[in-house]
């Protein structure tokens, strides 16, 4: 309902509530938000800190494993089985093992050509051993191959140069007993098959005669 209100105008009547009806609250009021995390601090967020625990376990890990290369050599599958012990992921795995191999601090190929130099020249390892080796220290199977097809066919040779140094030592033996044992160390270097009894029975022959013609009498 309008109402004169003197200046030639009409202006609205006021309103009268019933009897306990309040008016109602029509006023602006500003909450304080509840999201905490949408105000800035200055502070470190989750995320910054996760990634530095990251990184600094990371670098820990790289650390430990640089030391173990110190101690010796190893194959990148090593490596890895070191690094995923320091509870790494495998794309932090991949990161540190990218850059140990642009170092040069990781190659299977040079780490296979010192272990198989090692077996052949001062282990008198056979093809087989050697193949055994490179597999027990876990290099890559290509290169594997790649190496044990490089190798010389001369077991044979290694094979009686071996049996010849250990025969001696053999013959106080008789013939069946000297040639198993002998047989036995060949076997154990990877030397198998006709190539150990060969040399086994030849140079065990050799080390009778030259014990025979030295005056050493057999009981």
């Amino acid at each position: 309902m309008a109402i004169s209100n003197g200046h030639g105008g009409d202006a609205l009547a006021p309103v009268t509530y019933l009897p306990g009806v309040a008016p109602q609250n029509r006023g602006v009021v500003f909450a304080e938000s509840s999201r905490a995390d949408d105000t800035f601090d200055g502070g470190s967020t989750p995320n910054d800190e996760e990634f530095v625990d990251r990184a600094s376990l990371i670098d820990s890990a790289s650390v430990s494993l640089t030391r173990s290369l110190g101690r010796r050599g190893l194959s990148v599958a090593e490596a890895r089985a070191k690094l995923r012990s320091s509870g790494l992921t495998g794309d932090e795995i991949d990161g540190v093992i990218d850059d140990f191999e642009r170092r040069q601090w990781l190659d299977d190929a040079m780490l296979a050509e010192q272990l198989v130099h090692s077996a052949t020249t001062r282990q008198d390892m056979g093809t087989k051993a050697v193949k055994q080796l490179l597999q027990k220290r876990l290099v890559a199977r290509e290169v594997i191959e790649a190496v044990i097809a490089e190798l010389p066919d001369d077991d044979a040779q290694r094979a009686m140069e071996f049996a010849t140094s250990k025969a001696r030592s053999l013959v106080r033996y008789d013939d069946d007993t000297a040639i198993r044992r002998l047989m036995g160390q060949l076997a154990r270097r990877g030397f198998g098959g006709g190539v150990a009894g060969h040399a086994a029975r030849t140079a065990l022959a050799e080390a009778r005669k030259s014990a025979a013609a030295g005056g050493v009498r057999f009981r």
